[in-house]
C-alpha cells in the first residue's frame, strides 16, 4: 500500500512528547466503521487493536450509534454526576437482568469515574477501607493503570518510573507459570503469609488479571485462579479481578473469570462496557462490602449518560441471547489459533510461543525486537496491531468480537506475511 506522508506538524509541535500509538501508526485517521479505519486520504486499515479493547463491537456500531443519536436528538441528559437519570436506570436494569442475574452474581454497581484506572483506584480504596489494612498484593507483569495507586500494583518498570515518587503499599507475587512449573503455585506467597518473621504486612486484598494483556498475553489457568480464590478466603484477603480489558466478552464469557468458576469480591470493568468507545467504568463488589459513606468517593464524570445509552444497547443486542456471543467469540478464537499454529510451524526457529483465549492472542519471538518489526510491517500492509510485554516482545492480536471470519482471515494472512518479511538474514 502506497501512503503519502501525512501532515503531522501540529501534533509534533503542539502535542506532548508523551504520545505513543501515533508514533507506531504515522497516519491521520479520519473515519472508522466496523473493523476498519480510514486515514484522511482514504486508505483502509484492518483493525486488530480495537481501541486497546474498548471497541469489542467494532467502530461506530450501527445499532449503538442509532441509540446514541436518538438520545442526543431528544436532548437526553449528557452530564448527570450521580443523579438518577432515565439512561442510568435503563443501563442498571439491563446489566442486572442480562449480566448479573443469569450468573447469580450479587454485585452492587459503583460508577467511580470514566476510566479503568478510576475503577482500580476505587477498588483498592474500598478494600483498604473494609479490611483496615494498607498492603495490596499484585502479580509480576501486571498492568492496572497509570494513576499512582494503580501504578503501585503494576509491574512494568518503565511505566512505574514515570510516577516520579516511590510507589508503596504494593507487593508483587509470581503470576501463573512465572517459574515455568518448577515451583508449586503460591508456595512463596503462602509461606510469607504464615511466617511472622517474613516482613510481609497482612494484605487487604489481592488484585489479578485472568489474562495479562499489557503484560504479554499471559493466561492464568482456571485451577491457578481457583487456588488463588481459595488462598484469599483462607487468609482473610479480598480478591479483586481486573477485567478492564478482558471483560465484556473478550475471552468468551462476559467476565473472564467465569471459566474458573470463581466469584471475586471486587471486579473492575471499563473499556468496552460502553460498547461504543465512550468513557465509562464500573467497580462491582459484594453487597457486604458496600460500606461507603455518601460522597466518600466521587468524580465529576462518573455519570456519562451517553455511555449508559450505548452500554444498554450493547447488552440488549449482544448479551440477551444466552451464550450466542460467547460461542461466536470462541469460534473466532479457534480461527486465530489455527493461523498462529501455522505461522509457528513455518517459523519454528523464530517464534518462541503463541498464547491466548477467546479473541486476545499473543505471539512471542526469541528475538525481542522482532515483534516491533512485525507490527511495523503489518501497518505498511494495512493492518493495525500493537506489541505488549515488558520489553514489547509480543505481537498482540485484539480484533473486535464482531469481526467477520473473512476479515479475520485477511488480517491473519497479513500477520503471516509480516512475520515472513521481517526475518533478519546474516
Amino acid at each position: 500500500m502506497t501512503i503519502t506522508q501525512p501532515d503531522l506538524s501540529v501534533f509534533e509541535t503542539v502535542e506532548s512528547e508523551v504520545r505513543s500509538y501515533c508514533r507506531s501508526w504515522p497516519a491521520v485517521f479520519d473515519r472508522a466503521q466496523g473493523s476498519r479505519m480510514y486515514d484522511e486520504d482514504g486508505h483502509a486499515y484492518l483493525d486488530f487493536f480495537a481501541g486497546a479493547g474498548s471497541l469489542n463491537y467494532g467502530h461506530n456500531n450501527p445499532v449503538l450509534k442509532r441509540a446514541l443519536i436518538d438520545y442526543l436528538e431528544r436532548d437526553g441528559v449528557t452530564h448527570g454526576l450521580d443523579m438518577s437519570t432515565a439512561a442510568k436506570r435503563a443501563f442498571l436494569q439491563s446489566f442486572q437482568d442480562l449480566v448479573l442475574r443469569p450468573r447469580e452474581l450479587p454485585y452492587k454497581v459503583m460508577f467511580p469515574g470514566p476510566t479503568g484506572t478510576n475503577a482500580v483506584e476505587a477498588a483498592l480504596k474500598l478494600a483498604r477501607k473494609v479490611k483496615g489494612r494498607e498492603s495490596i498484593v499484585s502479580f509480576t507483569n501486571a498492568f492496572h493503570g497509570m494513576s499512582l495507586g494503580s501504578l503501585a500494583v503494576t509491574g512494568n518498570a518503565f511505566k512505574r518510573a514515570g510516577a516520579g515518587i516511590p510507589l508503596v503499599h504494593g507487593t508483587p507475587m509470581p503470576f501463573d507459570n512465572y517459574f515455568e512449573g518448577t515451583v508449586p503455585d503460591f508456595l512463596w506467597f503462602e509461606r510469607l503469609l504464615d511466617d511472622q518473621g517474613s516482613g510481609l504486612n497482612k494484605p487487604a486484598a489481592v488484585i489479578v488479571e485472568s489474562v495479562q494483556g499489557e503484560g504479554g498475553i499471559n493466561v492464568a489457568r482456571p485451577e491457578w485462579l481457583q487456588a488463588l480464590a481459595d488462598l484469599c478466603a483462607r487468609q482473610d484477603m479480598l480478591l479483586i479481578v481486573d477485567d478492564i480489558q478482558m471483560g465484556c466478552g473478550r475471552t468468551g464469557a462476559f467476565f473472564s473469570f467465569e471459566e474458573a468458576g470463581i466469584v471475586p469480591d471486587i471486579v473492575t470493568v471499563s473499556k468496552s462496557i460502553s460498547g461504543y468507545g465512550l468513557p465509562m467504568s464500573l467497580c462491582l463488589f459484594k453487597p457486604e462490602l458496600d460500606i461507603w459513606e455518601p460522597g466518600e468517593h466521587n468524580g465529576t464524570f462518573r455519570g456519562n449518560n451517553p455511555a449508559f445509552v450505548t452500554a444498554a444497547a450493547a447488552l440488549e443486542t449482544y448479551w440477551s441471547d444466552g451464550s450466542a456471543m460467547e460461542k461466536q467469540t470462541l469460534a473466532r478464537g479457534e480461527q486465530v489459533e489455527e493461523a498462529l499454529i501455522s505461522i509457528t510451524e513455518e517459523n519454528l526457529a523464530d517464534v518462541k510461543e503463541y498464547r491466548g483465549r477467546g479473541l486476545v492472542w499473543g505471539m512471542e519471538f526469541h528475538e525481542k525486537a522482532r515483534a516491533a518489526r512485525v507490527a511495523r510491517r503489518a501497518f505498511e500492509l494495512g493492518l493495525l496491531i500493537e506489541t505488549s510485554g515488558p520489553e514489547s516482545e509480543v505481537v498482540k492480536l485484539l480484533p473486535a468480537l464482531t469481526i467477520t471470519p473473512e476479515e479475520l482471515d485477511e488480517g491473519l494472512r497479513i500477520v503471516a506475511r509480516a512475520v515472513r518479511e521481517t526475518v533478519v538474514t546474516i
